[in-house]
C-alpha cells in the first residue's frame, strides 16, 4: 500500500479549500484533512494590543493534533479514505492506482511547522496579490468577524511573514496563481498529482519485478 500526501496551502481566500474539495471528487481514494478544523477556541487565542485576535499564527492552531491526524492517516488510509469509485477525468486517470492513498491537506500555515514538513509528497502554495486578496476577504463571513483594520494590521502581515520564511528557506513548493481561473489551477494541480501516481506505480512494478 502506498500514500501520496499533498499539500495546498497559501493566502487567505486564495482558493485552497475550493481546489481541495474538487481534488477529492476527482481523484481515486482520496480523503482531505482541513487545517482550520484545529483553530484553538477563541478563549485561547491571544489578543494583542489593538484588540485584534492573533488567529493568523502557528499559536492559534492544535498544531500537534494536526500533525497526529496526518500521521495516523498515513498509517492507516483505508481506514478513513472517501472513495470516489469513477474519477471525473477518467482519460487522464492512470491505470492500477488502487493500492495508492491520497491525503490532501488544505490550510494556510502548512510550511512553517517542521514536524508537518517531514510529511509533504507534494506542496502547493496560492498566492494573490494584496488588493485582490483584500477584496475577496472583505466579501467573506468569519466568526469572529474582522475587525477594523484587522486585515491591514494582522492578516496580511502575518501572510507576507510566513511566505518570506518559505523562500528563505527554499522549501522545493510549487507557487500558484490564485488570480487565475478555478478550472485552470484544478487542471494544472490534478495533471501534477497524476504524474505522481504514475512515478509510485512504477516504482510499485519495479519492486515487484
Amino acid at each position: 500500500m502506498k500514500t501520496l500526501v499533498v499539500a495546498i496551502g497559501g493566502v487567505t481566500n486564495g482558493g485552497k479549500t475550493t481546489l481541495a474539495e474538487k481534488l477529492r471528487n476527482m481523484l481515486p481514494k482520496c480523503n482531505v484533512i482541513f487545517q482550520d478544523d484545529f483553530f484553538k477556541p477563541e478563549y485561547e487565542v491571544e489578543t494583542d494590543e489593538r484588540g485584534f485576535k492573533l488567529y493568523d499564527e502557528l499559536d492559534a492552531l492544535y498544531m500537534d493534533d494536526l500533525v497526529k491526524s496526518v500521521r495516523d492517516w498515513i498509517e492507516c488510509p483505508a481506514s478513513s479514505v472517501t472513495v470516489t469509485p469513477e474519477p471525473q477525468n477518467t482519460c487522464d486517470n492512470p491505470q492500477n492506482t488502487d493500492d495508492v492513498y491520497i491525503l490532501i491537506v488544505e490550510g494556510f500555515l502548512l510550511y512553517n511547522y517542521a514536524p508537518l514538513n517531514e510529511l509533504w509528497n507534494k506542496r502547493f502554495f496560492l498566492t494573490l496579490p494584496y488588493e485582490e486578496c483584500k477584496r475577496r476577504r472583505s466579501t467573506r463571513v468569519y466568526q469572529p468577524a474582522d475587525m477594523p483594520g484587522y486585515f491591514d494590521g494582522h492578516v496580511w502581515p502575518m501572510y507576507l511573514k510566513y511566505k518570506s520564511e518559505l523562500e528563505e528557506n527554499a522549501i522545493d513548493i510549487v507557487y500558484l496563481d490564485g488570480t487565475k481561473p478555478q478550472e485552470e489551477l484544478l487542471s494544472y494541480v490534478y495533471s501534477d498529482i497524476i504524474q505522481e501516481l504514475k512515478k509510485l506505480r512504477e516504482g510499485n512494478q519495479q519492486v515487484t519485478a
